[in-house]
């Protein structure tokens, strides 16, 4: 089965979110609200927080369905 991927980006970071993996989806949302919105779509908005914290949060997933690089600032 493959996993299907959403991807958003601020300009500094880019998420990638792993639907069909991701089990906890609430834990985000209680943990940084303003990025994680269960009640809206698209459900990730990078501008809720600043880079920092979205890290922060997505490191504590616990399906590993969220993921981040950073992007180059060259």
């Amino acid at each position: 089965m493959s996993i299907a991927f959403n991807e958003f980006t601020n300009g500094e970071i880019t998420v990638t979110f792993a639907p069909r993996k991701c089990i906890y989806a609430e834990n985000c949302a209680k943990g940084l609200s303003n990025v994680f919105r269960m009640t809206v779509i698209p459900w990730i908005n990078l501008e809720g927080s600043n880079s920092k914290e979205i890290i922060k949060q997505i490191r504590k997933c616990p399906s590993g369905a969220l993921d981040f690089c950073r992007l180059d600032q060259n």
